[in-house]
Order: structure tokens, then C-alpha cells, then sequence
């Protein structure tokens, strides 16, 4: 058989023998898909529209018409706690609603009447709540308006010279994206954990044990112990992504974004859309970490710095979240900025010319090339060896 397959099949069964390196390939798919699930839940939880919500008011009998405009829209009025400040501020009751004891008054005079809304914007939880009952609120003064001005014999749309029609064009998938960003993200984030223990075990952590001078006495190439050990990272690698995928993909169809409107489809087509734009990343990342676990002295020391790999993935996603940028050609060649085009753009369901398929495949390739011809040159070095 060849070296290279010799150490290639070595590396493979020690890590499989080894239950770390199986743990850090499985902990990942499984927390991480968990989380995604757990919070997209509880986002379609608090944008929820069908839903009742029940609403803290204080002197509800003094609009029973505003009391049943709320029940109409599935909006309960219940009693209000006694401290009904203090109830808002811990976290008690999301929100209160006054009504003073002179509405039914002012409300006959045609005055402006004055309610309060009292909430904690500080507190996320239940701000759909909050959003839904105000736009309620908005929705019966409007009402109220028109109905004064035909009591006056007054045209209402006089005071509307102007009204705006938005016409959405987003599909329910585009608009799912949006909730979405985390895919991109834990698949990138799969490739560089999955292989990120096997080669420290195998670089640093065989010259700590002492059997990597043993290995490099045997007639093999430098070259083929360097290929073979970096080709092992890249299996696990590669298997920690596409479970991570495949499990995300399930957790997200339990998740009820229908609820809010919005769809998740993913199909066959796509799933293969970005395995083919993420497996060449699997190269560059397990050849980058095998480099940098044969530059630290320690097994310890490579734990250090390779977990510092793992924002890299996250930078493009973050740099997307805060400031939307459109794919172009030039990101294409990048190793994980192009990943990340390409996975958002196939997540919002638009089509990616196939030039960006080859032309991030390319770049990851030439560039962990680069890495193991350089891991490879470094361990001819006695100091790399000896972890001086």
C-alpha cells in the first residue's frame, strides 16, 4: 500500500479509537443545531401574531369600547397588579395599560384623550407583545378619528392626501433568511471544530508522546506524514459539517415559522449547493491547523492558539449581520468570505453563477496546498521536531 494511505488510515482509526476526538466531531452537530431550533423558537414565540395576549389595564371600565377593539383582536384585558410600576420593571407584567378616569368625559367633548402604555423597553422578552398591542392601540385611534369626522359631516380621507402601499416583493424564503443567519455561520464554524482535535492529537500531541520521532524514522516522505495526517483532519472535518447541516436542517423543521409568515425550503438541490461551496473549506481549515499545531511547542500550547481559529468564521458572519453586503466576484476567491456568500445567497433562494462554486473551490484549494507545503517543509526542521 502506499505511505501516504499507511499513515492516512493510521491517523483515522486512532482518532475513531480515541473518544475525544469522536466527542469534539459529535458535540458540535448536536448543541449546536439544538441552539439554532431553541432560539428561532422562541423569536417565532414572541413574533407571533395569532396568539392571545393577555393585557394589564388599569380603569378598564371607563372605555368598554376600547376593551372590546382589543378582545376583537385576541388582546384579553385582565387586572393589573397593585405596584403596576414595579410589576413592569421586574419582569412581572410585560406591559400596563392606563386609562384615565376622565376618558368617558373627554371622549364626549372631542378632546384628545391621553393613555399610557407603560412598559420596560430594556427587557427583550415579549417585545412582540408590546409591538402587536401598540399597533392595536394606533389602530382604534385611527378609527376613533374617522368616525369624529363623519360626525361632523367630514370627508375622512381629507385628512389622508397621501397614502402609501408597500408592495413587498421578498418571497416567504427570503424573508426566512433573515432569521436564518445562524446557518451560514455553524456550518463554517462544524468545518473548523470537526478536525480541529485530530490535528493537534496528531501533530503536537504525537511529538509530546514521543511517537512522532519513531514515525519519522520509518521510510516515509516527510511529505506523505504530513499529507496523510492533514487528509484524516479532513475527514473528520468534512463528517462534523455535514452532520452539523443535516442536523440543523432537521431542527429547523420544527421550528413554526409559518406562524410569522415566513418558509423554509431547502431542498435536495440546495443541500448539495452547499456542501459543494463548504467541503473545499475543509482542506484550508484542517491544513491551516495542522500547521499551526506543528509551530506550537506543546500540546497544550497548539489547544491555545487553534481555538483562537475559531472566530474566523464567524467574522464574515457578523460582518453580513450588521452590514448586508450583495455577493460580488471578488469574494468568491476568500476563503470563508466566500463561503458565506455563497451560503447566504443560496439560503435566500437566489441563484449563484457557477463560476463562484469553482472560483471559491479554487482559492480554498491553492491556499491549504500552500499551508501543507509549508507543514511539510517545517517538519524537516530538527526544531519543529524536537518542539524547541
Amino acid at each position: 500500500m502506499s505511505p501516504l494511505w499507511i499513515v492516512f488510515r493510521k491517523e483515522l482509526v486512532d482518532a475513531v479509537r480515541d473518544r475525544r476526538s469522536l466527542m469534539s466531531m459529535l458535540i458540535f452537530p448536536l448543541v449546536g443545531p439544538l441552539l439554532v431550533a431553541v432560539t428561532l423558537s422562541i423569536t417565532t414565540e414572541q413574533l407571533g401574531q395569532n396568539r392571545d395576549v393577555e393585557l394589564p389595564v388599569v380603569g378598564a371600565e371607563h372605555a368598554p369600547a376600547l376593551m372590546e377593539f382589543l378582545e376583537a383582536h385576541r388582546v384579553s384585558p385582565i387586572d393589573a397588579p397593585p405596584e403596576l410600576l414595579e410589576a413592569v420593571r421586574t419582569g412581572d407584567a410585560p406591559m400596563v395599560l392606563v386609562i384615565p378616569d376622565d376618558y368617558a368625559e373627554t371622549h364626549r367633548e372631542g378632546r384628545t384623550i391621553t393613555i399610557e402604555l407603560v412598559i420596560d423597553q430594556s427587557r427583550t422578552s415579549g417585545a412582540g407583545d408590546r409591538s402587536r398591542v401598540r399597533r392595536i392601540l394606533e389602530g382604534y385611534s385611527d378609527r376613533l378619528g374617522m368616525l369624529r369626522m363623519v360626525a361632523r359631516g367630514v370627508d375622512p380621507q381629507i385628512a389622508k392626501p397621501l397614502q402609501v402601499q408597500t408592495v413587498d416583493v421578498s418571497t416567504p424564503a427570503k424573508r426566512a433568511a433573515i432569521f436564518l443567519n445562524l446557518l451560514p455561520m455553524f456550518v463554517l464554524l462544524a468545518v473548523f471544530v470537526g478536525g480541529m482535535y485530530l490535528a493537534t492529537d496528531a501533530t503536537a500531541g504525537e511529538r509530546e508522546r514521543g511517537s512522532l520521532e519513531p514515525l519519522l524514522l520509518t521510510p516515509v516522505s516527510r511529505a506523505a506524514i504530513v499529507i496523510g495526517k492533514w487528509l484524516a483532519a479532513v475527514v473528520f472535518s468534512a463528517a462534523t459539517m455535514v452532520l452539523t447541516l443535516c442536523l440543523t436542517l432537521v431542527a429547523l423543521s420544527t421550528v413554526p415559522l409559518e406562524d410569522i409568515g415566513l418558509h423554509i425550503d431547502v431542498g435536495a438541490s440546495d443541500v448539495l449547493c452547499i456542501l459543494v461551496a463548504v467541503l473545499p473549506l475543509s482542506f484550508c481549515a484542517t491544513a491551516g491547523q495542522v500547521l499551526i499545531a506543528l509551530f506550537a511547542r506543546s500540546f497544550k500550547e497548539a489547544q491555545t492558539y487553534l481555538s483562537l481559529t475559531v472566530f474566523i468564521p464567524t467574522l464574515p458572519g457578523v460582518l453580513f449581520g450588521i452590514k448586508p453586503i450583495e455577493p460580488q466576484v471578488w469574494m468568491y476567491p476568500i476563503p470563508v468570505l466566500g463561503q458565506q456568500a455563497l451560503l447566504t445567497s443560496t439560503i435566500r433562494g437566489e441563484s449563484t453563477p457557477f463560476f463562484g462554486y469553482v472560483l471559491a473551490a479554487l482559492g480554498a484549494s491553492a491556499l491549504a496546498v500552500l499551508l501543507v507545503a509549508t507543514a511539510g517543509r517545517m517538519l524537516q526542521s530538527e526544531r519543529i521536531v524536537m518542539g524547541r
